[in-house]
C-alpha cells in the first residue's frame, strides 16, 4: 500500500480547491465562449463569467473592477509593470529601486532593464530580512521611476511594511510596484490602503488554477501609465492583448471568493500547525534556527537552517514522503545557495543547509508528527555521516577552517 505523501510546498504552488475546479469545468465544455465574442450567447456567457470573477477579485483586494488587468501570472504582471513603466518614462527618468531579496521575476527583469541602460539600486536587508526605510528614502532620486518591493517574501515569509513604503513613495512622487504573489489570499491585501500603484499576483498561489494572474493598476492620481508588452488585438484597454483565459479567470475568481470567506479562520488554523511543527523541530533537533523574522511573516511559512546538513540531500531522502523546498521553485534547478538567505547574512553552508516548509489549506493536524519524525530521523542520519558534524560535536572551532 502506497504511503500517504504530505505536501508542505504550498509556496511553490497550491492544490486547486475542488470547489474551484467545479466552477471552472463548464467553461471547458458546454460554455466554450470567447469573452471577446459579442455576437452570440456563448460569448455573452463568457463575458458575464469574467465580469463576475472580476467582481470577486475586486472585493477581495478592495479595488475597482476597472483597475484589474488579467495576465498569465505574477511573472508576466511584473514584467508588464516594470518594463511598461520604463518605456513610458524613457528619456525622462531612468532609475528603479528594488531589493536584494526580491523574487527572480523582479530581479531578472531589473537586470534586463539595466542592460538597456536603466540604473537599478538594490537595497540590502538586515538579518531578519527587513529593509531600512531611511535607506530606501535616501535612494530616491529625481530620476527614480518606481520602488519595486514585495509584500511578503516567498522564501522566508517575511512581510515588508508596505504601508510605510507606500507613504514614502507617495511623498517622494515615485510609483510603488508590489509583488504580492505570496500574500494575496493568505493575509489581508488591500493595495489602495498601502498607496500601491501596480501590484502583481497569481491564482495558483491561493488555491486557484495555474496560468492565470492579475496586475492591479491604480486609477487614482497620480495614475501610472504603462506600455503594453504583448500586442495583437488591443484587448484589455490595449494593455494586454490575447484571448482571455475564461476558465482560469473563473477559477481565480472563485478562489478569491473562498479566500474572502475563509482567510481569517485559515490563518489561525494554519499558523497553529506551522508553529507546532516549527517548535518540535527547534526543540528536538540540535543547532536548528529560523531564517528571517519569526514574528513578522506569513502564517504558513517556516524556513529553518539545520546546520551541517546538506539540504538538497535531505530533500532527496524524504521526497517520496514529504514535499518541501530549499527556496523559490523558479530557481530550483540552480545549485547555488539561496540569494535571499545569503542576503540575510547566512554563510553559504548554512544557506545550503536550509529548508522551507510551507503549509496550506489542505494541511492536516495528523501530518505534523509524521513530518517531524521523518525530518528528525533523516537529519540525524546525515549528521552521523558528516565529518563536519563530528568535528562540531568534538568542540573544534570550525570558523578556523
Amino acid at each position: 500500500m502506497e504511503k500517504h505523501r504530505i505536501y508542505f510546498d504550498n509556496n511553490s504552488t497550491t492544490p486547486v480547491d475542488p470547489r474551484v475546479v467545479d466552477m471552472m469545468l463548464p467553461y471547458f465544455t458546454e460554455k466554450p465562449g470567447n469573452a471577446n465574442s459579442r455576437s452570440h450567447p456563448f460569448g455573452w456567457e463568457a463575458t458575464a463569467a469574467v465580469e463576475e470573477a472580476t467582481s470577486r477579485l475586486s472585493e477581495l483586494l478592495r479595488i475597482k473592477e476597472e483597475e484589474l488587468v488579467f495576465t498569465s501570472g505574477a511573472t508576466e504582471s511584473l514584467n508588464l509593470a516594470l518594463k511598461g513603466l520604463a518605456e513610458i518614462w524613457e528619456g525622462q527618468k531612468n532609475h528603479i529601486i528594488t531589493c536584494s531579496t526580491e523574487h527572480p521575476a523582479v530581479l531578472d527583469t531589473c537586470s534586463y532593464l539595466e542592460k538597456k541602460g536603466l540604473q537599478i539600486t538594490y537595497l540590502k536587508v538586515d538579518s531578519k530580512g527587513h529593509i531600512d526605510l531611511n535607506e530606501m528614502e535616501d535612494a530616491i532620486r529625481d530620476t527614480t521611476i518606481c520602488v519595486a518591493l514585495m509584500w511578503a517574501n516567498n522564501e522566508t515569509g517575511v512581510i515588508h511594511p508596505v504601508v510605510d513604503i507606500g507613504k514614502i513613495c507617495r511623498r517622494k512622487n515615485v510609483f510603488f510596484v508590489c509583488d504580492a504573489t505570496q500574500a494575496v489570499g493568505k493575509i489581508p491585501v488591500h493595495p489602495k490602503e498601502a498607496d500601491i500603484d501596480l501590484m502583481a499576483f497569481s491564482g495558483h498561489k491561493f488555491y486557484g488554477p495555474k496560468g492565470v494572474g492579475g496586475l492591479y493598476m491604480s486609477s487614482d492620481k497620480p495614475r501610472p501609465r504603462i506600455k503594453a508588452q504583448i500586442h495583437g488585438g488591443g484587448h484589455q484597454n490595449d494593455l494586454r492583448s490575447g484571448t482571455l483565459n475564461v476558465p482560469g479567470i473563473v477559477g481565480m475568481g472563485k478562489a478569491a471568493a473562498l479566500a474572502s470567506l475563509e482567510m481569517r479562520d485559515e490563518y489561525i488554523r494554519i499558523k497553529g500547525l506551522r508553529d507546532q511543527l516549527e517548535n518540535l523541530l527547534l526543540e528536538n533537533i540540535e543547532s536548528t534556527s529560523v531564517n528571517g523574522d519569526d514574528y513578522h511573516r506569513l502564517p504558513h511559512v517556516c524556513n529553518l537552517c539545520f546546520k551541517y546538513v546538506e539540504g538538497e540531500q535531505l530533500m532527496v531522502n524524504i521526497n517520496s514522503l514529504v514535499a518541501v523546498s530549499s527556496g523559490s521553485a523558479c530557481t530550483s534547478a540552480n545549485p547555488d545557495p539561496s540569494h535571499v538567505l545569503l542576503a540575510l547574512g547566512l554563510s553559504e553552508g548554512d544557506a545550503k543547509a536550509s529548508i522551507r516548509l510551507s503549509l496550506g489549506r489542505f494541511s492536516l493536524q495528523e501530518d505534523i508528527i509524521p513530518v517531524f519524525d521523518i525530518m528528525k530521523t533523516e537529519i540525524e542520519k546525515l549528521r552521523e555521516e558528516s565529518p563536519v558534524w563530528q568535528m562540531f560535536k568534538d568542540g573544534v572551532d570550525l570558523e578556523k577552517f
